[in-house]
C-alpha cells in the first residue's frame, strides 16, 4: 500500500523556435537597401550628366596612388604592420589624393587678338566718322565764305553714309554744272569743284566719282547717248580734282550711270537729277598723318 501511493512527477519541456536567429535578417536587409540605393544614384548619374562630367567623376574616383608605411619605431606599428588593440595585424595603408583647384577657362589668343581688332577698328571707325563731319563743315563754310559760290550753296548735298563722305553736285533750273549736252562744266562749277578739293586734299581716302543724268534721252550726236555723257562728266569732274592736287592714285574708279540713279525717283525729268557724285570711300588706312 506504501508503493501505491507514491507522487507521479511529469516533466515538461519547452521549446523556443528561431531564438537563435535574433535580428542579423535586419542588418542584411539594411546592407542590400544600401546597395540598391547607390546602385540607382548611379545609374541617375550616368543619365544626367554630360561626357565631361562623367570624365570629371571618373577621374575622381580613380584610385590614386597608395604607399604602404615601413618606418621601424614608430608608435604602434612594427616593420610596417600596425597591431590593433587585439593584437591582430593591420597593414597601415597612406592614401593621398591630390587636391585639385578650379581653374577659370582663358580664352585662347585667337579670341584675344580678334577683340583687339574689333576694338581698334570700332576706334578708326569713330575717329573717321568725326573727321568725315568736320570736313563737311569746311566745305559749307568754305562756300559760304565765296561770294561767287555762296548763291550755289543749294547746289552741293553733303553726307555721310555707309560707303562714306559723298559729296554731289546737282543742277538747278537755270543753274547747270555742265553745258547742255556735253562734259564742259561752266566757271562757277568748276571753281565748286576746286573749292571742294581743297578740302578733299587732306584726307588720304581713294576717291570714287559719278556722272549722273536725268531721264531725258540724249539724241544729239550719233551712237552718243546718257551713258557716255554721264561717264564723260564724271571724267571732266576728275581731271580738276587732280589738277588741284588730289593725287591722281586716290582715284579709285570714274563712273557712268546716266538716268538709272535718280536723286528724285517721283520726278526723273528733274534737273535735279543731273549731278556729279564725289565720294571718300571708308577704307583703311583712310586717316591722315595728324590724325592721332
Amino acid at each position: 500500500m506504501a508503493d501505491d501511493a507514491r507522487p507521479i512527477i511529469i516533466k515538461r519541456i519547452k521549446k523556443v523556435s528561431g531564438g537563435a536567429h535574433g535580428g542579423a535578417w535586419k542588418v542584411a536587409y539594411a546592407d542590400f537597401v544600401t546597395a540598391m540605393m547607390a546602385f540607382f544614384m548611379l545609374l541617375w548619374l550616368l543619365n544626367a550628366t554630360s561626357k565631361e562630367q562623367k570624365e570629371g567623376l571618373a577621374e575622381y574616383f580613380t584610385p590614386t596612388t597608395a604607399s604602404t608605411s615601413s618606418s621601424s619605431g614608430s608608435d604602434g606599428i612594427l616593420g610596417g604592420v600596425s597591431l590593433n588593440s587585439d593584437g591582430a595585424q593591420a597593414s597601415a595603408i597612406t592614401v593621398s589624393i591630390p587636391a585639385t583647384e578650379e581653374v577659370a577657362p582663358k580664352e585662347s589668343d585667337e579670341e584675344e587678338t580678334v577683340s583687339e581688332e574689333e576694338k581698334f577698328a570700332a576706334m578708326v571707325a569713330k575717329k573717321e566718322q568725326a573727321y568725315f563731319e568736320q570736313m563737311s563743315e569746311e566745305i559749307k563754310v568754305a562756300i559760304q565764305d565765296s561770294p561767287e559760290l555762296s548763291k550755289l550753296q543749294d547746289q552741293i548735298l553733303l553726307d555721310i553714309t555707309e560707303d562714306g563722305m559723298r559729296i554731289q553736285l546737282v543742277d538747278k533750273d537755270n543753274r547747270a554744272m555742265f553745258r547742255s549736252g556735253s562734259a564742259e562744266l561752266y566757271n562757277y562749277a568748276e571753281k565748286m569743284i576746286r573749292t571742294v578739293a581743297a578740302i578733299v586734299v587732306k584726307m588720304p581716302n581713294r576717291i570714287s566719282i559719278t556722272g549722273h543724268t536725268d531721264a531725258a534721252p540724249f539724241t544729239s550726236r550719233k551712237n552718243y547717248s546718257n551713258w557716255e555723257l554721264s561717264a564723260d562728266r564724271a571724267n571732266a569732274t576728275r581731271r580738276v580734282l587732280t589738277a588741284a592736287n588730289v593725287s591722281v592714285n586716290r582715284v579709285a574708279e570714274v563712273l557712268g550711270k546716266a538716268s538709272t540713279e535718280p536723286l528724285l525717283p517721283d520726278r526723273p525729268m528733274r534737273a535735279e537729277n543731273r549731278r556729279i557724285t564725289i565720294l571718300l570711300l571708308r577704307e583703311s588706312p583712310s586717316l591722315p598723318a595728324d590724325f592721332m
